[in-house]
């Protein structure tokens, strides 16, 4: 008769360094096989257990919970051999819990968690079951090596430890010393009386996915399969053998069989799911966190309803009363006072430690109980928000305040969560990172062994959209399929790629997710910690932590609230300087009509939530004038509202179209819907007409809502006859009644959570205020937090001259290391926008200069740490502009600094010797003044810009356009933002066009994706899209290199997608190749003070482009005079782009212009 078997070693992708196992593909072959058990045994962590335990109950399964450990005897210095564990019960999976923990965060070593054996003695083998790891454990290494005493005493430990719950491992994979490890266990079960067991070390499920598998450790050794030097640890044979195969495997050991069946009957380790344990929150003497809770909410709500403190509850309006006096009941019957309590700690900790505190996120803002306590800032009663969306009676389920704190203050917070709350109890949360379709066609063509350009080609071609899969690659783009089709090894990569994509790459930190145990966090889950780093994580990811019912806390950084501190601090500044009282943030008037002109005229840029540009369209089309505007724009502006028709009833109705009339639906229901003109926009409406019209409570509403979100065909019938028939019991008319449950139906589908929207508009709202008021201080804000992103300091340095604020340069005297307000019509560059110096740099930087302003390039070599500072980093300095206030020029800057670089290096040389001058000072290289630099030609405006874009990532004192600007209007139809501000969005008329144009600007940010290529044009004020086809593509790509200056014609089309107007390119041609063609003249403004070496030097520019075409005109400028002097033929010229440039350079960039047939001038 067959002996039964179970799998009980086993890695899944969890393992992270081997395994292509997916938990769900397990549960569907174990349960094929007919076995009764299997058993999760990852290296050295427990991350998939919840998820592998809730696949393996609802297979049938029975789920066995163990670790591959990592494991260190004190008899083998620096040789970390291996472990496996098994929990028998809930006692043994917390032992291990522990074990785990203090692997990661005391045991690392190389990278790898370590078990001491101290550590097991300490905590004793109780609740759990050890086996040898055959080869690869203590004893079959000392089995191996031919120390037959060391294995035989380290069994005898280990039985001991472990009290007949020690199994030594039997494995036949075929791998070298597996049959000499088997001999000397069996021998060693013999002569000690210790049970064996079979396991086949399994990594994949089918033989036929060892080269998937292999595949997915050379990824991770970063190695390629053909690399002879790699070692080859696993065999074909490490499948999820069949129960049969296993048997005939070890049909002369039927004990190990036996063993393994016996071992799974023995482990019985049940985890509690779903069950929440609330942290405890410590309250005063005299309290528990019911009464507590009640006390502290009705003192924070007589605050935030101005009310004197001793008034009593009894003062605030009846609504606000009895609306807290419900909310705590709940709160309390829920058992949720705890939670509140904590979250008000932390939040309040924030605010008096100066971290600024997002106004409420989601539906915690519909909380009056939270307003009271100060988690949120707005009043749900003045804005009709429902704690029933946040919190229902009739649908238990754990409260989520998701909480927004500035950037730069929310691991402070954390840090005292930690603090306060016991170091033992906190933890974040883990986070997984999967092998994606790109990365992984990279990764399976290294290991492969080809080529990074053949490689790199491939990925190129697979969509960079969040969530593409390689099979939906395929099917979308064309050149991807016909490669695939056509090339063996690119559907040898792909085919690889296909078995690996989604599998578990590495482990990393939730954004913002923190959890807080009642007790030691090791009761609930495992920790994990990189090595080197020093913040420690849940084992479980933030789904499986809940599961095991921690709660988890979510500490997000917002950047606006950074960026409005950051205003509000260099605000308060200037109007402390002047005399006038702060400004409070939070006290802000919402009917300020400067602000509402500000959005209804679209200057957006910056403002949250409010300035992409399909949102920019819809704010010119609404024109908001109230805070409901705002709010309702949030929940608008989405797909469904959109696509729906919703987005053009709502804007008619608000603006009296008598095509559209606003209809409340009953008379009942004008309350709910008078603000959005009888449109049904959020989550909540469909809740109070419920409420309202069908007699609903707010519990009952808020499941008839989710119902309506899931769409469940009969549970949607039964709603429909509740609500039915309770308007009509409450006199609505039947077909009435069917009629607005079917647009509740409609639109549920499409509403938006109110509180979430109304929290973010009122980020908006402040935003937009300080943005109308205080422009430079809220756009320096704005710039010092976007440093690193030099494409966003472009749009918003363009914004800057739209709102009529100078961007001043960098300078070395007077930058600080962000952005800086110098007046109301001037930023300041900040230092730490410069590429390449870093803050370090500047901080040394500004220390330097605090003894007095530096007063020429070797005072500022001298007195920096140069060899901290470095050269490339002063030469950024130059190129930026920084420097410019200490030299002629920057090209003259740039050639005397190695020279001053290398005095200052002797100075330092001199100091760190000691030698002194005769008065006791320390001798000093000679100083260069200023006056004493080479004086070279300054550069022409490209060079100028060119060097600008090196060192700060953007044009900063102009745009490469602008010396063609002129030509522009000879050459084009009209300028980019001429031709979109002609344009309207054609809602729903995807792909219909525009006419055809021509247009000039610079080309960027080139991108080619399936048969066609895309780019930015950009004219220094405006940016349009432009596509070319293949063969478009093809005829002229020789003319996109990066920052080239092009005009193109094509054919203007409304990518709906894109939420824009494209234009599709038919012909591409240089620019200075069409000035050449097309110019006629060339117009010189000559300024006072030339003399005949200057007319010589203007002689020797022209005379290497003479003969041409372009007649030649100086405009003499004197004392408020003109006059012209048009050369003779001899000197016309041909009009090149070089020619422009040395013009530039030496007269100025507005010194110089091209004239065309017709043209003035």
């Amino acid at each position: 008769m067959m002996a039964g078997f179970v799998h009980l070693h086993l890695h899944t992708q969890y393992s992270l360094a081997d395994s292509v196992i997916r938990i769900d593909a397990l549960m569907r072959a174990t349960a094929a096989a007919g076995m009764p058990a299997v058993a999760m045994t990852d290296l050295g962590n427990l991350f998939g257990m919840v998820k592998f335990f809730r696949a393996a109950l609802a297979s049938g399964i029975k789920p066995i919970i163990g670790v591959d450990s990592w494991y260190q005897d004190p008899s083998r210095d620096g040789e970390a051999s291996r472990l496996v564990l098994l929990c028998k019960d809930l006692d043994g999976y917390r032992r291990l819990s522990r074990l785990l923990s203090r692997a990661y965060l005391e045991g690392q070593a190389g990278g790898l968690p370590v078990l001491h054996h101290a550590w097991l003695e300490e905590e004793g083998g109780s609740g759990l079951i050890a086996l040898s790891a055959a080869r690869e454990g203590i004893v079959g290494k000392a089995l191996l090596a031919g120390q037959e005493a060391a294995a035989r005493a380290r069994a005898a430990e280990f039985g001991r430890l472990f009290d007949g719950d020690y199994f030594l491992e039997l494995q036949r994979t075929g791998r070298p010393g597996e049959e000499v490890c088997n001999d000397g266990s069996l021998a060693l079960a013999a002569e000690l009386g210790l049970p064996v067991v079979a396991s086949n070390d399994v990594r994949f499920l089918r033989a036929a996915d060892f080269e998937a598998h292999e595949a997915r450790v050379c990824i991770h050794q970063s190695r390629s399969l053909d690399d002879r030097s790699r070692p080859r640890l696993y065999s074909e044979a490490q499948y999820l053998r069949s129960a049969a195969e296993m048997s005939e495997l070890f049909a002369d050991v039927p004990a190990a069989l036996e063993n393994s069946v016996e071992i799974a009957r023995r482990c019985n380790l049940v985890l509690q799911l779903g069950k929440p344990h609330l942290p405890v929150y410590a309250v005063p003497a005299g309290h528990d966190t019911d009464s507590y809770l009640a006390a502290e909410a009705e003192a924070g709500l007589l605050r935030q309803l101005d009310l004197p403190p001793g008034a009593g509850l009894d003062s605030a309006p009846a609504e606000y009363r009895e609306r807290l006096r419900t909310e705590l009941e709940v709160i309390r019957s829920m058992g949720f006072p705890g939670y509140f309590l904590i979250v008000a700690d932390f939040i309040r900790w924030a605010k008096e430690n100066g971290i600024p505190v997002g106004p409420g996120r989601g539906s915690g803002a519909g909380s009056l109980v939270a307003w009271a306590l100060g988690i949120t800032d707005l009043d749900p009663i003045a804005h009709t928000l429902l704690f029933e969306r946040f919190l229902n009676p009739e649908r238990i389920s754990m409260p989520d305040f998701d909480i927004d704190f500035c950037m730069e203050g929310r691991d402070r917070v954390i840090e005292y969560v930690a603090e306060r709350y016991g170091r033992n109890r906190v933890s974040q949360i883990i986070t997984y990172g999967t092998m994606a379709a790109k990365a992984v066609v990279r990764d399976a063509g290294r290991v492969l062994g080809h080529p990074h350009g053949f490689v790199d080609r491939i990925a190129k071609l697979i969509p960079g959209e969040i969530g593409i899969t390689l099979d939906k690659a395929l099917a979308q783009e064309a050149e991807l399929r016909e490669l695939y089709a056509s090339d063996d090894d690119v559907q040898a990569i792909i085919d690889l790629a296909r078995q690996l994509e989604g599998l578990v790459r590495n482990a990393g930190k939730h954004a913002g997710g923190v959890v807080i145990a009642p007790s030691e966090i090791t009761d609930f889950t495992p920790l994990y910690r990189v090595e080197g780093e020093t913040a420690t994580v849940t084992q479980l990811d933030k789904d499986d932590v809940e599961a095991a019912g921690l709660v988890k806390f979510d500490f997000l950084g917002l950047r606006t609230l950074t960026i409005i501190d950051r205003a509000v601090r260099t605000i308060n500044a200037q109007r402390l300087a002047a005399g006038e009282p702060p400004l409070d943030i939070r006290r802000l008037p919402m009917d300020d009509a400067a602000t509402y002109r500000l959005l209804q005229q679209c200057r957006t840029v910056a403002v949250f939530q409010l300035e992409s540009r399909g949102m920019r369209d819809l704010i010119k089309r609404l024109q908001p004038d109230q805070f409901a505007d705002i709010v309702a724009l949030v929940a608008l502006f989405r797909p469904g509202p959109l696509q729906s028709g919703m987005v053009d009833d709502f804007i008619a109705r608000k603006h009296g179209d008598p095509a559209q009339p606003v209809d409340y639906l009953h008379p009942e229901l004008q309350p709910v819907l008078e603000e959005t003109y009888g449109v049904i926009l959020y989550q909540e409406q469909v809740m109070q007409i419920a409420q309202r019209l069908a007699g609903y409570s707010l519990g009952d509403a808020d499941l008839l809502r989710r119902a309506m979100g899931k769409k469940k065909p009969e549970e949607m019938a039964k709603q429909r006859s509740i609500f039915v028939d309770g308007a009509v019991a409450r006199g609505v008319e039947r077909r009435q009644a069917e009629h607005i449950f079917g647009l509740m139906e409609k639109f549920a589908g499409y509403g938006f959570n109110k509180s979430h929207s109304a929290a973010y508009a009122l980020l908006s709202y402040q935003t937009a205020w300080l943005k109308a008021h205080y422009p430079a201080a809220f756009l320096a804000a704005v710039m010092s937090t976007e440093m690193g992103d030099t494409d966003r300091l472009t749009v918003l340095k363009r914004d800057c001259a739209d709102e009529g604020i100078e961007v001043l340069p960098p300078d070395i005297n007077s930058s600080g290391l962000d952005f800086t307000v110098v007046s109301a019509t001037r930023i300041r560059y900040g230092l730490g926008a410069i590429k390449g110096l870093g803050r370090n740099a500047v901080e040394l930087l500004i220390a330097a200069r605090e003894s007095g302003p530096f007063a020429s390039l070797d005072d500022l070599c001298q007195r920096l740490e140069v060899q901290r500072i470095g050269s490339r980093a002063m030469e950024a300095l130059i190129k930026a502009g920084a420097l410019d206030a200490l030299g002629p020029n920057r090209p003259s800057l740039l050639a005397a600094l190695p020279e001053a670089l290398a005095r200052a290096q002797q100075a330092a040389e001199l100091r760190a010797s000691g030698q002194e001058d005769m008065f006791g000072e320390v001798v000093v290289a000679s100083e260069a003044p200023t006056a004493s630099l080479p004086v070279l030609d300054d550069w022409g405006p490209a060079a100028r810009l060119k060097a600008e874009r090196e060192s700060l990532g953007l044009y900063l004192s102009g745009h490469p356009f602008d010396a063609y600007r002129s030509d522009a209007q000879q050459l084009t139809t009209a300028s980019i933002g001429a031709l979109l501000s002609g344009l309207s969005t054609p809602a729903g008329q995807n792909g219909r066009g525009g006419g055809e144009v021509t247009v000039a600007g610079v080309v960027d940010g080139l991108r080619r994706r399936g048969g066609r290529a895309t780019f930015e044009l950009d004219d220094g004020r405006d940016r349009l899209d432009v596509i070319l086809f293949n063969e478009a593509f093809q005829r002229f790509q020789h003319l996109l290199p990066g920052h080239a200056i092009v005009v193109v014609t094509g054919s203007l089309r409304f990518d709906e997608f894109a939420d824009g107007w494209r234009l599709a390119a038919r012909e591409v041609q240089e620019i200075d190749r069409v000035v050449e063609q097309r110019a006629s003249g060339l117009l010189l403004r000559w300024r006072t003070g030339a003399g005949p070496e200057a007319v010589q030097r203007l002689k020797a520019l022209l005379d290497p482009y003479r003969p041409g075409r372009c007649r030649v005109a100086l405009l003499l400028e004197h004392a408020g005079m003109q006059a012209r002097l048009d050369f003779g033929d001899d000197w016309r010229v041909r009009p090149s782009g070089e020619l422009r440039e040395r013009l530039a350079g030496w007269l100025g960039p507005d010194a110089c212009r091209f004239l065309y047939e017709g043209s003035s001038g």
